[in-house]
């Protein structure tokens, strides 16, 4: 067991199981090492302002005052390492993570769609494409709204609480969220990001060792938070392959592993999660001229406006 796997074992981390969480994980470790050291300096100048100005040294008030600036030195030092710390290491390894995604023919891409309180998971199948969803189709049956009539979404894959994994290829998780706020965290991978309402927020992660972890909500969404978790298995090729063939038999479709995806992570894309906003210039859902052209308003804008009542006679 290496200097870092011990200090993870110390301060109660998970072990690591993604390819880029040594550099999550040493961060945390120099930061520790920065506040131990922390620690023991200024409990040492407390201890030696404590001794140097007792009482008894000094009967009389000294209304001088101590004229040295080690402690001014000391305070400015404190913060250009603070400064290093930021800038130097966190902002860097952050800005590497957002973006230098891996390029869409070599990961997996896979929408995770939170909720109250589980995590629902969408992966295309052997076209690359997701189906359309339309949060009218939303039921216990179809948590997702997919619609049945895309042939896009005839071989997707569809879970709910589980997600399974190949071992040692990128995942690019597209984050939202049908309803609050969620926060979609797994511990193991180092990774963690915000599930939000009408937005699809990339991360990405890759797995490193096979087993099994615990996906978790990091974020208060309610009465059920705690309970809100899930799992994440990473198998072999072979045992990802076996389970596509499992979840396609139940879909009633033929096994074949999801093909690349071209499209960028992050970009709108025709199957997107409900509620999500789309930028100007994305395609728009089949319906959405009918709901501008025929749909009735909403029952509030009907009410505000409805004209006003008129007023009674005066006696």
């Amino acid at each position: 067991m290496n200097s870092l796997a011990l200090i993870n074992e110390f301060l109660g981390q998970p072990p690591n199981a993604s390819s880029h969480g040594y550099q999550i994980d040493h961060i945390i470790e120099f930061c520790h090492w920065f506040m131990a050291a922390l620690f023991v300096g200024w409990s040492a100048f407390f201890i030696y302002v404590l001794i140097r100005f007792r009482k008894s040294r000094q009967p009389r008030a000294d209304h001088g005052g101590v004229r040295s600036h080690v402690s001014t030195h000391l305070e400015f030092s404190v913060v250009m390492i603070e400064a290093v710390l930021l800038l130097g290491f966190a902002i860097p390894l952050w800005a590497r993570r957002v973006n230098q995604f891996p390029p869409g023919k070599e990961a997996l891409l896979v929408h995770v769609v939170a909720q109250q309180f589980s995590f629902n998971y969408h992966l295309p199948g052997a076209d690359g494409q997701f189906a359309r969803r339309d949060v009218n189709l939303v039921s216990n049956s179809n948590p997702l709204g997919i619609d049945p009539n895309d042939p896009a979404g005839k071989d997707d894959i569809v879970t709910t609480g589980e997600l399974h994994v190949p071992v040692d290829r990128p995942v690019i998780a597209e984050l939202s969220s049908k309803d609050v706020i969620h926060d979609y965290f797994i511990p193991d991978m180092r990774i963690a990001g915000d599930a939000i309402p009408g937005s699809l927020i990339p991360i990405w992660f890759t797995p490193v060792k096979t087993g099994t972890y615990e996906v978790i909500c990091a974020q208060l969404c309610g009465l059920g938070h705690y309970g809100m978790k899930g799992t994440l298995v990473v198998d072999t090729p072979q045992d990802y392959q076996a389970w596509l063939k499992e979840r396609a038999e139940l879909a009633g479709t033929q096994a074949t592993p999801p093909a690349p995806t071209q499209r960028p992570p992050g970009e709108p894309i025709s199957g997107a999660p409900p509620g999500t906003i789309l930028p100007p210039g994305a395609p728009k859902p089949p319906n959405a001229d009918a709901q501008g052209a025929g749909a009735s308003p909403h029952p509030a804008q009907q009410l505000h406006n409805a004209p006003a009542p008129a007023a009674s006679p005066t006696p």
